[in-house]
Formats: C-alpha cells, sequence, structure tokens
C-alpha cells in the first residue's frame, strides 16, 4: 500500500518547449509530510469504522459523532488526493 499511496501523490509534468521541440514527462515525487498525513487519515478512517461498527453491535443504536467524524476524514483524503494531482 505504500507505493500505491506514493504513486497516487506523484505529479506528472510536461517540460520542454517551442525552443527544444521535445516534450518530456517528469515526475514530481509527493512530500514525506503529505505522504505521511495520508496514511494518518486512511488509518483513522478505518479505525473510527471500527468504533462505529462496535457500537453497533454492542449499543444497537447509531453514534451520529462518530460518523461526522468519519465524513470529514474522507473529505479530507478526497481533497488531498484531487489538490494533489494539480
Amino acid at each position: 500500500m505504500r507505493g500505491f499511496i506514493r504513486r497516487l501523490l506523484t505529479r506528472q509534468i510536461l517540460t520542454g518547449g517551442e525552443e527544444t521541440r521535445k516534450v518530456k514527462m517528469r515526475e514530481v515525487p509527493p512530500s514525506e509530510r503529505l505522504v505521511l498525513i495520508t496514511y494518518f487519515s486512511i488509518a483513522a478512517i478505518a479505525a473510527l469504522t471500527i468504533v462505529q461498527t462496535v457500537h453497533l453491535v454492542v449499543l444497537r443504536s447509531w453514534n451520529s459523532e462518530v460518523f461526522a467524524a468519519i465524513t470529514g476524514l474522507i473529505g479530507t483524503v478526497s481533497g488531498i488526493l484531487i489538490g494533489s494531482k494539480t
């Protein structure tokens, strides 16, 4: 999974121009900080999903606060993945 997330966050930039008449694709790796934040967010989503599942099984009720945290983290991860490509 480590390489998969890093590949998702890697940007590809076209370099070259009219003077050289050659266009090359260059990859710009993501910062280590961005990769670690993404890993932490995905781990937090997994942990909160487990907490919500246990809450449903044991207490037989829906916890809206945990669901709100899961929804917020999913929005954060989606924003990271979409924003890193631009």
